[in-house]
């Protein structure tokens, strides 16, 4: 769904996310989701009753939804799909971004994880459900590429969770060398999970 045919309510979800991926959870105000969204304030009250919570929780959930659809993209766009070549695509979609417009954003569900974790359950909830929603596509993947199924889910947790950490660290040195290292080290065992 294009940005212009999202109702208010999609809108603000969406503009909670790249608001989070900016400055966290902290510093995404209600307002400024709204002003973002082009959405009326107080239609803030009537979508989201449980406030900026679930507001937050909902854009953590939708940044999951996202990047479990994003691996179906990547696998289309290999020639030949192989676990390091997927992986690739995943950290090649960051060191674009950051080569295009700088270090100013990260992973939605990184930040409320990081900001929200200790202090409220429903957001580590949602957080947990986030990965888990992008974990299973990533699997599935896998074991289409020939990875025993036994293996897949923990490739794919080290998949992830190694593309978050080289996200962190290439925000914080304002490069993309985390991100590269992490794809030219971690590529031959993924690769070599494959059963040949």
């Amino acid at each position: 769904m294009t940005e212009a045919r999202r109702g208010p309510r999609e809108r603000m979800v969406f503009s909670a996310a790249q608001l989070i991926r900016r400055g966290g959870v902290t510093a995404t105000g209600m307002r400024e989701v709204a002003a973002h969204a082009q959405a009326p304030r107080g239609s803030l009250q009537h979508y989201f009753p449980g406030g900026k919570e679930q507001l937050v929780n909902e854009a953590v959930e939708w940044a999951g939804r996202y990047a479990g659809r994003r691996i179906g993209r990547f696998l289309e766009g290999l020639e030949q799909p192989t676990p390091s070549g997927l992986f690739a695509a995943m950290a090649a979609q960051w060191t674009d971004e950051y080569a295009d417009g700088g270090f100013a954003t990260g992973c939605p569900v990184a930040a409320a994880t990081v900001d929200c974790a200790s202090t409220g359950d429903s957001t580590r909830q949602a957080a947990a459900a986030a990965f888990a929603t992008w974990r299973a596509p990533l699997a599935e993947a896998l074991t289409g590429m020939g990875v025993p199924a036994a293996r897949a889910e923990p490739l794919a947790t080290l998949m992830i969770s190694t593309l978050e950490g080289a996200i962190l660290m290439a925000r914080a040195e304002r490069d993309v060398r985390p991100l590269t290292t992490v794809v030219r080290e971690l590529g031959p065992l993924l690769d070599a999970a494959v059963h040949s």
